[in-house]
């Protein structure tokens, strides 16, 4: 079972996507704030994260340096999904590291293809 951390501090966006994904077959796990999600990571590999920019405590940005930083989590894909719609911001995401970006509001159908993609 191929497993997903999803990353955001809108409880809205986390109850969607961890019922969407489940309903594709994934193993779903979900971070808060880039602090929760570094802990997950200490202890889970997953194929993909969707991690948010703007969070409390540790943004996705820091989230994301740590996780490149680490040589476990190398093969991990990871879509920012973020409300940071300004060219600069996507090329920021992009430089840092990221597979795929997307801005909210977003289709959930548009992230499931390229999760799809991503992960084919």
């Amino acid at each position: 079972m191929k497993k997903i951390l999803i990353v955001d501090d809108e409880p809205n966006i986390i109850m969607s996507l961890e019922y969407t994904f489940r309903k594709h077959g994934f193993e779903v796990f979900i971070a808060r704030d880039g602090k929760e999600a570094l802990e997950i990571l200490q202890h889970e590999i997953p194929n993909l994260i969707v991690l948010d920019i703007m969070m409390p405590n540790v943004d996705g940005y820091a989230t994301i340096k740590f996780i490149k930083q680490d040589a476990r989590l190398n093969t991990c894909k990871i879509i920012f999904l973020s409300a940071k719609n300004k060219e600069s911001d996507i090329e920021k995401g992009m430089a840092l590291g990221a597979d795929a970006y997307m801005t909210k509001p977003f289709s959930v159908k548009k992230l499931v293809e390229q999760v799809a993609v991503l992960l084919a």
